[in-house]
């Protein structure tokens, strides 16, 4: 099984200024914004990342691009529409103030499942088309890089809400309970069994135990490839099976 790392970008203006910025174009990141995609850099650079994917838009491929660069050999990197930002249809551009006081906003934090922006998607059409495109694409990089692959997906705050979400098994209407702030790294990995989560809006710590022991023949150790949980919690990552 492969592993996903998530990372939502760094800060950009919009997010300090409070607005929806959404899909807008030339949202960048601010001084703060670049300096944390950095960090999520070093943070990953022990790590032998196979793949990074981003959304389109500018911040996440600026984001994308400081992880690549702490990369010793460079990862291949693209696009995928399908972790884009949600599209916020009318409410693109808006102040958060001002959209809190709209009577959507409460369907938005009570019952994300019947939210719907106008001129926009939906919460759940968001969702689903993100969880279709991650788990796609894992099963394309497990297949071609083996199932200790490790790989990087960069993407937006309510993107990553809502894979997450899916990973824990939660209702949609309760993803508002996870918070995810910029250039954190939350990270999935998905068996034949289920979804296991293991960091979630994680900010500081190496990540070099990501990469699996290598078996005899260069394969993940038998302890990676199973997909049942450790009963009683195992011995934690670089253990073996007995």
């Amino acid at each position: 099984m492969a592993t996903v790392v998530l990372v939502r970008h760094g800060r950009s203006a919009a997010n300090v200024a409070g607005i929806l910025a959404g899909r807008q174009v030339g949202v960048s990141l601010d001084e703060v914004g670049r300096a944390q995609a950095v960090r999520a850099g070093e943070r990953l650079a022990g790590v032998r990342v196979v793949e990074i994917v981003s959304s389109p838009l500018e911040r996440c491929r600026q984001t994308a691009a400081a992880i690549a660069a702490a990369q010793p050999e460079r990862p291949h990197r693209r696009t995928d529409r399908g972790i884009n930002e949600c599209d916020y249809g009318e409410w693109q551009g808006r102040a958060l103030k001002t959209l809190a006081k709209e009577p959507l906003w409460r369907t938005v934090q009570d019952q994300p499942s019947g939210a719907a922006f106008p001129g926009g998607e939906s919460l759940s059409a968001m969702q689903a088309r993100a969880v279709a495109a991650i788990r796609r694409r894992d099963a394309l990089i497990e297949a071609e890089h083996g199932p200790g692959a490790v790989w990087v997906a960069v993407s937006h705050g309510d993107i990553i809400k809502s894979l997450l979400a899916d990973a824990l098994g939660m209702h949609l209407d309760l993803f508002q309970r996870l918070h995810v702030d910029p250039a954190s790294v939350s990270i999935v990995r998905y068996t034949g069994a289920r979804p296991v989560v293991l960091g979630l809006n994680t900010h500081a710590g190496e990540l070099a135990w990501l990469t699996p022991p290598q078996g005899k023949k260069g394969r993940p150790g038998a302890h990676a490839k199973a997909g049942d949980a450790p009963v009683g919690g195992g011995a934690g990552p670089g253990s073996t099976s007995r």
